[in-house]
């Protein structure tokens, strides 16, 4: 068995994955964030309405993300 590795396809997969992993990451973090300013500004007694929104946003990029990572993953998605 002759067993031929591309080493710089299995490069560009791990800059890809990783870049998309710290991605993914960061935006979560921000919706965290998010979520945080919106209850300190309900502490102060405004609505919070716009971190409330940012927030959202920022968990449903996530879930997409996700959810296109997994498409890519399972073959039966995509014949």
């Amino acid at each position: 068995m002759n067993l031929h590795l591309h080493w710089s396809a299995l490069g560009q997969v791990v800059i890809v994955g990783a870049g998309a992993a710290l991605a993914v990451v960061v935006v979560f973090s921000f919706g965290v964030v998010a979520l945080s300013r919106r209850d300190t500004a309900r502490g102060h007694g405004e609505a919070g309405r716009a971190p409330l929104a940012a927030a959202g946003l920022c968990f449903i990029a996530c879930a997409v993300a996700v959810l296109y990572g997994i498409y890519l993953i399972v073959p039966q998605f995509h014949q």
